[in-house]
């Protein structure tokens, strides 16, 4: 699994990037967004990616932030939305707009992304916010909603270990406040499991 890329920017298109990292160039997809704040080419970067595979491909895909990351996972575990999808509705909206879009149960502002039609977007809005299991409540919980670091590296970790979302965040956010900030990935996500089996 690879985290995150640290490197230079070699080049960008409308929709992917090249970073070039110790002579390798990893060809990563991204949000227009993503894509906007990387900077201009020839520059030092740092993207959170996620790497998708299939039976018949490998994609990387890259996020400014692991909050953007984060809704990625969220918004492709929803049947019907794809890698493509999910990057067209976070060229649409930042993270802090989807979770008042979720919360509020507005499938409008989620239809405004590229090939989002009403149906899809109901969808969407009505599966996240089980998913979330009342986590993502609107502008003020936004930052508390998606964690960052090794806690969101930790949920990741109990969500495919087949844990709910709800439940991975709510076992890591009392393993974090148990071991505090500086708690390592490993620390985390076996405290975090324990405190899930009770």
């Amino acid at each position: 699994m690879i985290a995150y890329l640290k490197g230079v920017l070699a080049s960008t298109s409308a929709e992917h990037a090249v970073i070039e990292v110790n002579g390798v160039g990893y060809l990563v997809g991204a949000s227009s967004r993503t894509l906007a704040a990387l900077g201009p080419v020839g520059e030092a970067v740092h993207v959170h990616t996620e790497l998708l595979v299939g039976e018949d491909f490998q994609r990387l895909v890259g996020f400014s932030g692991a909050d953007e990351r984060d809704w990625f996972r969220l918004l492709t575990s929803v049947q019907g939305v794809g890698a493509r999808v999910a990057l067209a509705i976070l060229s649409a909206l930042e993270p802090a707009e989807l979770s008042r879009a979720v919360a509020a149960q507005d499938k409008a502002m989620v239809a405004r992304a590229n090939g989002v039609g009403p149906k899809l977007a109901e969808r969407i809005v009505r599966e996240l916010k089980d998913k979330a299991g009342g986590i993502v409540l609107g502008p003020s919980a936004a930052a508390q909603a998606i964690p960052v670091g090794a806690s969101a590296d930790a949920v990741s970790a109990m969500l495919n270990l087949g844990f709910r979302p709800a439940e991975a965040s709510a076992a890591v956010a009392a393993a974090e406040e148990e071991l505090g900030p500086a708690a390592t990935l490993d620390a985390l996500v076996r405290l975090a499991l324990r405190k899930a089996a009770k």
